[in-house]
This record gives structure tokens, C-alpha cells and sequence, in this order.
């Protein structure tokens, strides 16, 4: 692996370790995850616009190219607001678990976007991963409804995976960034008006404000970025499949920060093992096939 490869893929897991953080401050604000969610995109398409100003950098694109980067954003916001939600009914390593099927997802729609076949390693990959991934949830039959909200977030998370993947070399990782947060903060602001407005004049405690801003600009508008910009060079697939060790991060985050050493359970060391060994297995496969995706040394 050339040496710029290995600097997106560095690039990659220290994101993939930042997504697990996010878990770990749904939890801590106290908002509803839709409210939570409007919020974040506000805070990140501003500081990716202050960002932008400084570069001097223009935001102006042909209309059809707005329309799709927002349409993009709308499912950036669903799939957090049910990310989220699903943290609020379940718990942390449950949502973030459920996550697993964005692999399959990707495993099988991705070569239908790009018209490639469909890779037999990658889907057994996937599987794999659902495993030690059930592993380290402990799914119980009493977070049912936290799962179905988690699987669906799974889904439309590797939706837009696919979708960033098509356009990401076509613009600046900042401009995508910016259009997709907007879109997903218009559409939350949508979503909130039809359902319960109310929510709107809610007042935030001052820790909420504070857990917000980092994952408005840590979390979302820099770990966001850096996602579009290491799919310029790695396929989708590459992406979640490293983004699959989000829930080990996060579950050993909860369980030091609020003591849910419950979640360390024997299943958790098994899943984590199986997960590691997956995605050790797949790059490993990658380099000895010379198969990486996308991929411009």
C-alpha cells in the first residue's frame, strides 16, 4: 500500500473513532434525537461555511447539482434522526450494532451503482461482521423496537454512502459537505414542524450546548468532510467496512464514561475479535488480489 493510502486510511479510522463518540454524546444531550439532530447540521453547515468564507471559496453550482446534493442531505438527516432515536429506546451499543447491515447494504448495492459484479468476499465480509456485531449487542427481544429504528438507519446510511461515493471526486469535499448538511438540516426542520413544532421552543440546558458544538463541528462538519474526501480514493465499501469497529469504540466509551461495564460481556470480546479479524481479513484480501476499488495510486 502506497504511502497516500495509508494516509486516507489513517484518515478513515481516526473518523470511524469519532463516529463511535457520537453515541456516547447522544447520550448526554438531552434532547429528543430529532431536535438533537437539527441542531448538529445547524452547527456544522455553519462552521463548514466559515471554513469556506476563509478559503474564499465559491458555493455556487448549477441548479440540478444543488437539488442532488441536498436530496443527498434529506437522507443524511433521516439516518440520524433514526440513529438517534434508536440510542433513546434502546442503548448505545444496540444502535451502533444495527449499523452492521450498512455493510450488506453496500456489499450488494454498490456494484449495482457502479455497474461492477457483485463480490462474493465482500458480502461473506458483511455477514461476518452482522455476527460479531449481534455479538456485542446482546440483542434482547425488549429492545425490538430500538433495533427495527437502528436497522433503518443502517439502510439509508449506506444509501448515502453509495450516492457521496458517485460525486465525491466531482466537488470539493467542503462544498459537498456543506449542501448535504443543509439539505438534512432543512429537511429535520420539516419533519419537526409536522410532527411536533412544539419541540422548537424547547430550552437547552448549557451542558447540552456544549455537548452540541462538538458534535456539530468535531463530529459532524470535520468527521463528515473527511469521509467525502477519503471516498475520492476508497470505494464505499472500504469505508463501512472500517466504519464497523464504530461500535467497539463506542461501547468501551459508555462503558467508561457512564459504567456500563455490563456491556462487556463475553459476547462483546468474541464480536470485537470477529469484527477486528474481518476487517484485518478484507484489507489483507484487498492488497494480495490487487482489487482496491476506485482506487488511483
Amino acid at each position: 500500500m502506497s504511502k497516500g493510502l495509508q494516509t486516507y486510511h489513517f484518515l478513515l479510522h481516526f473518523t470511524v473513532f469519532l463516529f463511535g463518540f457520537t453515541g456516547i454524546l447522544g447520550r448526554l444531550i438531552t434532547v429528543p434525537g430529532d431536535l438533537l439532530v437539527w441542531y448538529r447540521t445547524a452547527i456544522a453547515f455553519v462552521s463548514i461555511l466559515v471554513i469556506l468564507l476563509i478559503r474564499n471559496t465559491s458555493l455556487l453550482l448549477r441548479p440540478q447539482e444543488v437539488v442532488r446534493l441536498l436530496m443527498i442531505g434529506l437522507v443524511v438527516g433521516a439516518h440520524w434522526i433514526t440513529f438517534f432515536h434508536a440510542i433513546k429506546i434502546s442503548n448505545v451499543s444496540v444502535a451502533l450494532a444495527c449499523l452492521s447491515v450498512t455493510t450488506l447494504v453496500v456489499s450488494l448495492l454498490e456494484p449495482l451503482f457502479f455497474r461492477t459484479r457483485i463480490s462474493v468476499a465482500e458480502v461473506i465480509g458483511g455477514v461476518f461482521i452482522v455476527l460479531g456485531l449481534m455479538l456485542i449487542a446482546n440483542v434482547q427481544l425488549n429492545y425490538m423496537a430500538g433495533i427495527i429504528t437502528g436497522l433503518t438507519s443502517a439502510i439509508l446510511s449506506g444509501l448515502f454512502t453509495i450516492f457521496n461515493k458517485k460525486i465525491a471526486a466531482q466537488y470539493d469535499g467542503f462544498i459537498i459537505s456543506w449542501y448535504e448538511m443543509l439539505g438534512a438540516h432543512l429537511g429535520v426542520a420539516g419533519f419537526i414542524l409536522f410532527t411536533e413544532p412544539v419541540k422548537f421552543q424547547t430550552v437547552l440546558p448549557a451542558m447540552d450546548w456544549v455537548w452540541l458544538i462538538i458534535l456539530g463541528t468535531v463530529c459532524t462538519a470535520f468527521a463528515y468532510w473527511s469521509t467525502v474526501f477519503v471516498l475520492k480514493k476508497l470505494s464505499a465499501y472500504t469505508v463501512v467496512m472500517a466504519i464497523n469497529l464504530e461500535p467497539i469504540y463506542g461501547t468501551l466509551m459508555a462503558a467508561f464514561m457512564f459504567n456500563e461495564y455490563n456491556e462487556l460481556h463475553p459476547g462483546f470480546y468474541a464480536g470485537s475479535l470477529l469484527i477486528i479479524l474481518s476487517v484485518f481479513l478484507y484489507s489483507l484480501y484487498k492488497q494480495r488480489t490487487g482489487r482496491l476499488k476506485n482506487v488511483k495510486e
